[in-house]
Order: C-alpha cells, then sequence, then structure tokens
C-alpha cells in the first residue's frame, strides 16, 4: 500500500505559516485548522520566519511574492548565462575553424 504525497499551493503554505506567525494560533491549532502534519507547518513557519528577514530559499520554493520574483530572476540569469557560454564557445569555435581555413 502506498502513499501519495501530497501537494499544497504556495498560497497555501504562507497561510498556514501565517497562523502560527501572525495570528498567535499555536502549531497544534494551525494544524488541526489547515489539515496539514507538524513537520510540515514547521517547515513552513522556518521558511517564512527567514524569508521575512531577507534570505531566499534555496531548493525550495518561496513562499513570499518578493522572494518568488527574486527566485525568477535568478533562474534567468542562470538561463543567460548558459546561453553567453554557449555563444562564447561557439564563436570561438568559428573563429578557430575560419583562421584554419584562410591559411
Amino acid at each position: 500500500m502506498s502513499k501519495t504525497r501530497q501537494t499544497f499551493s504556495i498560497e497555501f503554505k504562507q497561510e498556514a505559516a501565517s497562523l502560527v506567525l501572525d495570528k498567535d494560533y499555536t502549531y497544534a491549532s494551525a494544524c488541526q485548522a489547515m489539515g496539514v502534519s507538524l513537520s510540515a507547518l514547521k517547515r513552513w513557519v522556518t521558511q517564512l520566519e527567514a524569508e521575512r528577514r531577507g534570505v531566499t530559499p534555496v531548493g525550495a520554493k518561496a513562499l513570499s511574492a518578493d522572494h518568488q520574483k527574486i527566485q525568477a530572476l535568478e533562474k534567468r540569469i542562470k538561463q543567460i548565462e548558459w546561453e553567453n557560454d554557449v555563444l562564447k564557445k561557439a564563436t570561438a569555435l568559428l573563429a578557430s575553424g575560419s583562421l584554419r581555413k584562410s591559411s
């Protein structure tokens, strides 16, 4: 018998963590209200606290809108850097090939 892993939206995670951080819910009451496990809620609360201190998460989707934008921009930068590397290598290859033909 296999368990299927539940997935939650970013908004749901943020709302659940906000209950503990902003609405003075206990972890137990927030878990019951949202229907999630204690370990998941603790992870989301820790992440949201870190994001509020300015730390963009690595390896997890950001919960706050600002950090979501930061992650999107970091992803775009990585893509552009990869494209630039490919162009540099192609330019070098073409330049070296054209030099050999003209000699």
